[in-house]
């Protein structure tokens, strides 16, 4: 993989809540995956105006840094390995193959970027970008047990092929994504991006799919169902019908400022009306 530094580290990491670049621990590791998921939106809207996702880091950078953007896996993660490199992390891109959502024992295609990360001697996996149900802690690769999380508990399961990752929603054990350790090089990350952001299979091409979690609460918003989702209580969900409305509930509740462009005006307009 080709070296990646980061252009404004300090910039970054204060938009993270530190003042000076901290220790690579696994305290460090802990509060740098939490807040990250707090401050940069999981989000495509880029796929749905039929722009180009940009994963090399300068673009990232102006993007989530610059802009006030998020992003998804191929740019949250690479961000975030990009900082654990800068601060001292021995660290490694892996790459998984989603399943949440589809039958027991389905094999999907590999289009989702996530680290491996080595501290004294233990194996974590570290993941900032895996939409409404990304894990806010790091987890023990090598631990069957159940690991509790601000959020929900996950679980690490080892199989013939690799690793099963899942979480406990709703009292049930549900599988998001299958993963191995495999080295990755940018192309592998470049050839699952382009599928991802342009293939007509792809639900990031077809759908909304935003999603920010806090303290003790997820907010998601899938085309026009915008929900929110508190620990131990149930979720409240309405639905959103007016491309106004929604533009403002992205930059009010996910901290995303919406590019003018008229291309992603018309695509919301489409979703949320329901064509």
């Amino acid at each position: 993989m080709s070296e990646t530094r980061l252009s404004n580290l300090a910039h970054y990491l204060q938009l993270l809540g530190f003042d000076a670049p901290p220790a690579p621990t696994l305290e460090t590791l802990r509060q740098l995956q939490l807040r990250h998921t707090s401050v940069f939106a999981f989000e495509n809207l880029a796929t749905l105006a039929g722009e180009p996702v940009l994963i090399d880091l300068p673009s990232i950078e102006r993007k989530l840094l610059q802009e006030q953007r998020g992003g998804y896996c191929y740019e949250l993660n690479h961000l975030f390995f990009a900082l654990l490199q800068a601060l001292g992390f021995d660290v490694r891109g892996i790459t998984g193959r989603v399943v949440m959502g589809q039958p027991e024992g389905a094999w999907t295609t590999r289009t989702h970027r996530l680290s491996l990360v080595h501290l004294d001697g233990v194996r974590y996996i570290s993941d900032v970008g895996f939409g409404g149900m990304v894990p806010t802690a790091p987890l023990l690769l090598d631990s069957t047990g159940e690991q509790p999380t601000p959020h929900e508990p996950y679980r690490i399961e080892r199989h013939e092929d690799g690793f099963t990752l899942r979480a406990k929603v709703a009292g049930e054990w549900r599988p998001m994504y299958i993963f191995d350790l495999q080295r990755q090089e940018d192309v592998d990350y470049a050839v699952g991006n382009w599928y991802v952001s342009t293939h007509p299979d792809s639900p990031f091409a077809r759908q909304l799919m935003v999603a920010r979690t806090g303290d003790g609460w997820r907010r998601t918003l899938n085309n026009g169902s915008f929900a929110i989702h508190r620990i131990g209580y149930d979720s409240e969900r309405r639905e959103v019908v007016d491309v106004e409305e929604l533009i403002g509930l992205l930059q009010r509740e996910f901290g995303i400022r919406v590019p003018v462009h008229a291309g992603l005006r018309q695509a919301l307009a489409r979703l949320v009306a329901g064509a």
